[in-house]
């Protein structure tokens, strides 16, 4: 049923592309044929004196979005054959983005391009229906000015200190994906597009149990010369692949204190059992270069230690390795807030996800959260 609708939406924008061409009678006829299939489903099996279905069935929404990604890792390392613990965490500056959403019924796409803080661009893909749902989110992007939160054993206080200060000359690259799906056991009275997509109207008070799946595909990359130092404290670590899949339960609510407006709320406990690592190892010469005088002068400037650090410091891929990580606990949580007014609606909604892996002494996570800003038109 999913897929038969994707189809149809997809005809829907296809031939309303094309409606000036000869034939248009025909075209009218398809496309209204397959309007009236989709405006059914919207209202099927539901409790109207519950969820509404307004009479346009056009959104188009401008939105607002800041994002940010975390990515912790936490092991044991080996220097001058001496064991010494790491605990890093990578953050990325809170990114600004703006763009569009475009969807009839429910079905459809937006678009975002960054303003502020990362650089980058986040595409998405939704359809939802009144039992179920499909999202996807894409986020690619690349940060300069990472806050890298680093405890070790090799570094002092105030090398800790500096190393949140700083400027990568070659940015760490992120790329994800993240798909989830969802059932709702209560649609009859229960709407989650009402929340996130105001496809549809939540008129009264309900709630519902969850089931939801996700799939999760991080690429990590700050595999380059200038960023030997961090590769280093890695343990060799300058690229990893994530792919995982989770299984969750939850419930889900949405509050209708007066007409027009609705508070949604929603938790659910993810269990990730396709857990999967690839990592790739590097090699450095900062061994070496720390037996050369030059590393430890403190009589030059900063600057001349600065160019000739980077003037001599190098990485060679020396092999990769393919972990599947033991099952994990993961967290998947979204707030939204929506306000109806004629064919003109506000929504503001912010999501969280957590996602673990860990393999022997090393474990890491990813946190991935946005707050999205709508103002929307029913067409």
């Amino acid at each position: 049923m999913l897929m038969k609708s994707l189809r149809y939406i997809i005809v829907i924008i296809a031939l309303g592309a094309y409606g000036h061409l000869p034939a248009q009678n025909g075209v009218k006829k398809l496309a209204s044929k397959v309007g009236t299939t989709l405006d059914s489903m919207s209202v099927s099996s539901v409790d109207r004196r519950y969820i509404e279905a307004p009479e346009k069935p056009w959104q188009l929404i401008l939105r607002g979005n800041v994002m940010q990604t975390i990515v912790g890792m936490k092991g044991l390392g080996i220097a001058y054959k001496e064991e010494y613990n790491f605990d890093a965490r990578l953050k990325t500056v809170p990114s600004q983005y703006v763009g569009f959403w475009a969807g009839y019924r429910g079905y459809g796409f937006g678009y975002t391009m960054n303003v502020g803080g990362d650089k980058g661009s986040y595409f998405t893909i939704g359809a939802t229906g009144g039992s179920y749902g499909i999202n996807v989110r894409i986020h690619s992007f690349e940060s300069s000015r990472p806050n890298i939160d680093m405890t070790s054993d090799l570094l002092t206080a105030e090398d800790m200190e500096e190393m949140k200060k700083v400027v990568l000359i070659d940015p760490i690259r992120v790329n994800t994906v993240i798909a989830d799906g969802y059932y709702i056991f209560n649609g009859k009275k229960f709407s989650y597009p009402a929340a996130y997509d105001q496809s549809v109207i939540q008129k009264h008070s309900a709630g519902s149990l969850i089931a939801g799946l996700m799939y999760n595909y991080t690429h990590i990359d700050y595999s380059a010369d200038s960023n030997g130092d961090m590769i280093f404290l890695m343990d060799g670590l300058g690229r990893v692949k994530l792919w995982q899949g989770s299984v969750g339960a939850g419930y889900a609510y949405n509050w209708v204190p007066t007409r027009g407006l609705l508070v949604n709320v929603m938790a659910m406990p993810m269990l990730t059992f396709i857990n999967r690592l690839k990592a790739y190892g590097y090699e450095t010469n900062l061994p070496e270069m720390m037996d050369d005088p030059m590393f430890w002068n403190d009589q030059i400037s900063y600057e001349e230690w600065d160019k000739w650090y980077y003037d001599n410091v190098r990485i060679k891929p020396i092999g990769e390795q393919t972990f599947n990580s033991s099952i994990s606990i993961g967290f998947d949580a979204r707030v939204s807030l929506t306000y109806n007014f004629g064919r003109f609606f506000i929504n503001a909604y912010g999501q969280f996800n957590n996602i673990r892996y860990h393999h022997n002494s090393t474990n890491g996570y990813l946190n991935d959260w946005f707050v999205n800003t709508s103002l929307g038109l029913r067409l």
